[in-house]
């Protein structure tokens, strides 16, 4: 009898499912939009001039407390699934969950896109390496998600096979591609809500990937006077055509 318990344990130890990856937890909702991903490059030198998110080399001049994962990239794993974590000095394994970044009043991520004039609106951009042109990288995915309430707020997700990624820009800190479609004030996160990032690419054969943020500052609005004098002036402008054309005997009076 114990022989055949223990040969029924085996059985479904076997036909048990792999274990799931943490983003499964997460829930696609009604709301969850797409994210657009593009060969737009994003400029700068990515350490020195755009805070990380998911990256695996050192952030000389990541702002003060904001935290990315520095991921570490040995160069001999070719597939990964990485979160990215608001603790500063983070350093995540495979497919491990992060701390999420804060999204209300005061807190930095906010404050470093409002310093960009970004609004809430911004985009990832992605640094690619590879050791050479036959050696392109696959995106597999990347997910916007709120970590409070386990929902996918926005994602890259192309189906099986993914995106090839040949870099265009070949070398660590050499921007190559742009994710875009975030923004921080939806319906669907709360003031008090965290949110986090997920990456998942494969075919990794050379120096570090990085994910990091790029702020999209906004066209200003002019203020009210200045709309006055436009549309005094474009007023002004009709009116001395109109005169200057009837002078020249065009009617435009309806029959």
């Amino acid at each position: 009898m114990r022989k055949l318990l223990l040969i029924g344990a085996a059985l479904a130890a076997l036909t048990a499912p792999a274990s799931a990856a943490v983003i499964d937890t997460f829930a696609v909702t009604g709301s969850t939009s797409t994210l657009t991903l593009s060969a737009v490059v994003p400029g700068g030198n990515q350490p020195l001039n755009n805070p990380c998110l998911i990256c695996g080399t050192n952030q000389p001049a990541q702002p003060t407390g904001f935290g990315y994962n520095n991921f570490d990239a040995t160069g001999n794993v070719s597939d990964y699934l990485m979160f990215s974590t608001a603790t500063v000095g983070g350093s995540l394994a495979q497919d491990t969950l992060g701390t999420g970044y804060a999204v209300g009043d005061g807190s930095i991520l906010r404050a470093y896109l409002l310093a960009q004039a970004s609004g809430t609106t911004f985009s990832v951009g992605i640094d690619v390496n590879q050791t050479n042109a036959n050696s392109p990288q696959t995106l597999e995915s990347f997910y916007f998600l709120n970590l409070t309430d386990r929902t996918v707020l926005a994602s890259y997700s192309p189906g099986p096979g993914g995106t090839l990624l040949p870099a265009t820009n070949n070398g660590t800190g050499f921007p190559d591609y742009t994710l875009s479609g975030f923004n921080i004030d939806r319906g669907d996160i709360s003031f008090g809500d965290e949110v986090i990032f997920f990456a998942r690419w494969s075919g990794a054969n050379d120096g570090p990937e990085s994910f990091f943020l790029v702020a999209n500052p906004v066209a200003a609005v002019p203020e009210l006077s200045t709309w006055l004098m436009m549309i005094i002036g474009f007023a002004g402008v009709g009116t001395l055509a109109y005169r200057k054309r009837r002078q020249d005997g065009i009617d435009f009076r309806v029959a």
